[in-house]
């Protein structure tokens, strides 16, 4: 759910971090983003071993929760890095699919935590400075070479809902093993939403993001 959560709004208003301003798409940018890369972080100090991290998933082959984790952060990392080199309003130049594999945080939540949370202040330092319309030339393979052009805001954007989608593995992973999750971790905000809507109209429980 989002920290410092209000009855008053279905999504709350963090402080802003760096002047962002709140009410702004920015702002909502910020919020979301943050808010789901802590949905991990929350998720992480609920374990109780590091073995967790490296269980092998019967429904999901090959995956694990810290492989999951850092699938996610490096998404980030790589599109914040990208928006850090070029010249100011880009383009910028951005590949996904450079990507390291078998890392330490794949095996520590503590080591994964580290990286979450310096995701989160990348996040407030760059969203800041960077406006959301700076353009990206983006590599792909799709499993043929793509070059297409997109912008840092759809990119934020992706990046936050492609960490969902990978969170949802991971409540999957962590069901496996008995784990007990938070209603909303893996939960795409849309689907919040409409949760939410459809409890104000039957006078249940609020939204939870």
């Amino acid at each position: 759910m989002l920290r410092n959560a209000t009855p008053s709004s279905p999504v709350a208003a963090l402080p802003s971090p760096l002047h962002v301003p709140e009410g702004t798409v920015v702002g909502h940018c910020l919020l979301v983003s943050i808010n789901v890369v802590e949905q991990a972080i929350d998720f992480l100090s609920t374990l109780t071993d590091d073995s967790q991290m490296a269980f092998p998933s019967q429904s999901l082959p090959g995956g694990t929760i810290g492989k999951h984790i850092r699938h996610a952060v490096e998404h980030y990392n790589l599109l914040l890095k990208a928006v850090s080199e070029g010249p100011a309003g880009g383009p910028h130049v951005l590949s996904y699919d450079v990507r390291s594999r078998n890392t330490p945080m794949e095996t520590s939540s503590r080591l994964a935590r580290d990286e979450l949370e310096n995701v989160i202040k990348q996040l407030q330092s760059t969203l800041s400075t960077v406006p959301l319309e700076d353009s990206i030339t983006l590599h792909a393979v799709t499993p043929f070479p793509a070059v297409m052009q997109t912008t840092f805001g759809r990119e934020a954007w992706f990046c936050a809902l492609h960490a969902i989608h990978h969170w949802s593995m991971i409540r999957a992973i962590a069901m496996e093993q008995g784990i007990t999750c938070d209603s909303s971790f893996g939960v795409a905000p849309s689907t919040l939403a409409f949760r939410g809507q459809s409890s104000t109209a039957t006078g249940t429980e609020k939204l939870k993001i």
